[in-house]
This record gives structure tokens, C-alpha cells and sequence, in this order.
């Protein structure tokens, strides 16, 4: 039976069709998701702008994103943030960032919040690290902290979502708490069997 698209705000899983949709990023761009040039997109959703968590993870993902380019994957990351917020944290960012401040996408895609996101002892190493990294620029006033009260909350749950050229999700995660989301290892072996199955075209 083939894949329908999606028709409620519950959890997208592998196999679940993505309706075609273009996406306005932070800089004007326009985003297709799913692609149309046969590549697969990653799209991430994280949590406020200026998150230190999430500032951590997309600088890992930044530092490889030739490797995933080289892959055949498109970064796209939403934030449950105004452009407002979100733009002066978007400085080296080589990817589409989307400012979700009404947070359509979230409750299209299931993506939640809640306590656990920041009482899970897992997240707490990479939330003090991510503190400490954002520090020394925030007091030096090279980077922006985040705002007293962001738009969302503080307790938003990141997810991952990769999906092929014809609206397929081929991988899912929903996280557990504020650092429960993909490696750029882990994406790059999602990536690896989508084209295994012939799903993208790894260019």
C-alpha cells in the first residue's frame, strides 16, 4: 500500500509522506522541503535561539558540513524562535536556519516539550559545556545570550527528521531531553543506507 501523505499533528515515523512544502529561511531564502534537486534533507528541529546546547550541536554540525553536502544531505534547522531572536545567533551557520516562532512546524511534526527536557541528568554535561563554551563571548560581548524569556519556552525536546526527494521520511528520532539528537555520524549512516535503498541521489 503506498504512503499517505501525513494528516495530523502525531509523530512522523519511516515511511510517513512529508506534504511538499517551501520553507522561508532566515536570509530570504527559499527552502524546499522535500528537495527537488534528488537530495535528502535533514531537517532538525531545536529549541530557543541561543540555546547553549544547541549551539554546541550545530557547530559540530557546521564544522562537517562538507561531509554531509558531500553526502547528498541538505541541513535544514528550525527553531521555535522569531526572526528577531534568532538572527543574531546565526553568525557562521553555513545552513538554512527557519525562525518557527508560531511554531506551525512543530505542532505539524508532533515535536514537543516538557520538563524532562532539562531534568534528564543526560542532557546536563552538554548543557554546563555549552554554558561555559558561550560564556567568555557572551561576556565579552561577541555573542548574544539568549533572550530572559524566548518565544516557546525553555523546555522544548529537539527532533531529526531525513527525508528523501519524494516526501518519504526514512529516519526519525524524537528526543528525550535537550541533547537527545543525532551526530553528524549518525546522520551520515542514515544517509548512507537511504542510498543503499536507492532513496537520494548522494550528489
Amino acid at each position: 500500500m503506498a504512503a499517505q501523505p501525513h494528516p495530523s499533528p502525531t509523530r512522523y515515523r519511516p515511511g510517513s509522506v512529508v506534504a511538499a512544502r517551501r520553507l522561508t529561511a532566515l536570509d530570504g531564502e527559499p527552502i524546499a522541503v522535500p528537495a527537488t534537486d534528488g537530495k535528502l534533507v535533514h531537517l532538525q528541529f531545536r529549541r530557543f535561539a541561543g540555546c547553549p546546547v544547541c549551539n554546541l550541536h550545530l557547530r559540530s554540525i557546521a564544522v562537517r558540513h562538507g561531509e554531509i553536502t558531500a553526502a547528498g544531505v541538505r541541513e535544514v534547522v528550525v527553531f521555535h524562535s522569531p526572526a528577531s531572536e534568532l538572527l543574531p545567533h546565526a553568525d557562521g551557520l553555513p545552513f538554512a536556519l527557519i525562525a518557527d516562532g508560531e511554531q506551525a512546524l512543530y505542532r505539524e511534526f508532533g515535536v514537543g516539550r516538557g520538563s524532562r527536557s532539562v531534568l534528564d541528568p543526560r542532557a546536563w554535561p552538554a548543557m554546563a559545556y555549552g554554558v561555559l563554551r558561550d560564556l567568555g563571548p557572551v561576556l565579552l560581548r561577541r555573542r548574544r545570550p539568549p533572550v530572559a524569556r524566548p518565544a516557546g519556552g525553555r523546555l522544548g525536546l529537539p527532533a531529526d527528521f531525513l527525508i528523501a526527494p519524494d516526501g518519504t521520511v526514512v529516519a526519525a528520532t524524537y528526543g528525550a531531553h535537550a541533547n537527545d539528537q543525532w551526530s553528524v555520524d549518525e546522520l551520515l549512516a542514515h544517509a548512507a543506507t537511504a542510498r543503499r535503498a536507492g532513496t537520494g541521489d548522494g550528489a
